[in-house]
């Protein structure tokens, strides 16, 4: 059985990434055949989720927020993982009840971190409190009364953190902050904070015509080995990148004309959308970043595709630029003016039409869990869901490998 999850970034107070939530395509209840009991059908999902996935690879060292069922938590399966790795979230759907508490404390007891999903306030719940790390509040679906409910029911409990779900956007951050919570889940950070007219550096804008000429059919080798030794910072970053573990390689590497051949065109591209993804958003959420690769590996592999015949760079490009005003704080339309693209190029960032503005509805879709949209997307496409997700998982694990050269 083969398992897919997205994953959904939780920053904190600074954001920085605390932790992912992992939220998997398929439920409990239609990934198995009829008639095999919940029990059973959790523990093939952590069974997938260990050796399947790859728990490590999939949330990069960081904690991962997994939904557990009431039956699931009375017989103990969060402890088929590991404590440190894991956040134990309580289901809304869950009913308290002795027989949970006294589950809940075992867990709290073995290590484990607790949060309370989508929560509403109920007299019983106070009884969970003390072995409670986390609540996460719905921020869309909860009013300021139940708010202030909740915030008076645990100000005897310094130790319970609040999270806020849905925080589309960065006045809902700010209002989030000033009432006291520490994490928040949305994709707020993935919007321009304060549009204004913006003009990229010559560094930058450098850096932005390497990754174009990268994309074309024959790029101009030459062009590009001048412009890198020109850049003391630029050349240091390709000679380390080219000489990392992530490349066999049987003799050393002394000059940049070397390192380009022992990468590649199609390495180089990738390296140089590294750093462009990294310089680009040196001041924001370094969640962004990863984002950008994510999303620039992924649709490159759609484009691969045999059924998809589209040109592989410029799937690249679309994703690698796709969250330009977000990492610039201005208008994409502008932004894009001073970019030497083809109409056809901006037509797909900036209105997401043809098939890769499709790629990018797809990803969009994939990184909300809005499984529905997805089905539709893949259908529409010609794609495999089995193969969308692969293709997603190893655009994640591409993007952690490469990120620490950026």
């Amino acid at each position: 059985m083969s398992f897919f999850a997205a994953r959904q970034p939780i920053l904190d107070i600074n954001k920085e990434l605390f932790a992912y939530e992992l939220l998997f395509r398929e439920s409990l209840q239609n990934v198995f055949p009829a008639g095999i009991n919940p029990e059973q059908a959790t523990s093939r999902m952590i069974e997938g989720l260990q050796f399947n996935l790859g728990l490590d690879t999939l949330v990069q060292n960081k904690l991962a927020f997994i939904n557990f069922t009431h039956e699931s938590l009375i017989n103990q399966y969060p402890q088929l993982l590991p404590n440190d790795q894991v956040v134990v979230e309580v289901l809304e759907t869950v009913k308290p009840g002795k027989a949970l508490l006294a589950a809940i404390k075992e867990l709290k007891e073995k290590g484990y971190t607790i949060a309370l999903d989508d929560y509403e306030h109920k007299p019983v719940w106070q009884h969970f409190y003390p072995y409670t790390d986390i609540i996460k509040i719905d921020w869309q679906a909860t009013s300021s009364e139940q708010l202030k409910e909740i915030l008076q029911a645990i100000k005897p409990c310094p130790w319970i953190k609040l999270l806020a779900e849905k925080i589309e956007t960065h006045e809902e951050f700010n209002t989030a902050v000033d009432l006291g919570f520490a994490y928040f889940q949305g994709y707020f950070f993935s919007k321009p904070e304060v549009m204004q007219s913006h003009a990229i550096n010559p560094g930058k804008l450098a850096l932005a015509n390497l990754t174009i000429e990268l994309t074309n059919d024959e790029p101009d080798i030459e062009s590009i080995n001048k412009t890198i030794e020109s850049d003391v910072n630029l050349s240091f970053k390709l000679l380390r990148y080219a000489q990392s573990p992530l490349f066999k390689r049987r003799a050393d590497i002394s000059t940049i004309k070397q390192a380009l051949v022992v990468l590649g065109v199609q390495e180089l591209r990738r390296f140089v959308s590294v750093l462009f993804a990294a310089q680009f958003s040196d001041e924001k959420p370094a969640e962004l970043t990863n984002m950008s690769l994510v999303r620039a590996c992924f649709c490159e592999s759609l484009a691969r595709l045999e059924n998809q015949k589209q040109n592989e760079s410029s799937a690249f490009l679309a994703g690698l630029l796709s969250l330009l005003d977000a990492l610039l704080d201005a208008d994409l339309t502008e932004l894009l003016e001073k970019l030497p693209l083809s109409d056809e190029m901006k037509n797909t960032l900036l209105f997401h039409q043809g098939v890769m503005g499709l790629y990018l509805e797809l990803l969009i879709a994939l990184e909300r869990a809005n499984w529905s949209k997805v089905g539709t997307l893949e259908e529409k496409l010609g794609i495999d869901k089995n193969l969308a997700g692969k293709l997603y998982q190893e655009a994640l694990i591409w993007a952690g490998e490469r990120q620490e050269y950026g």
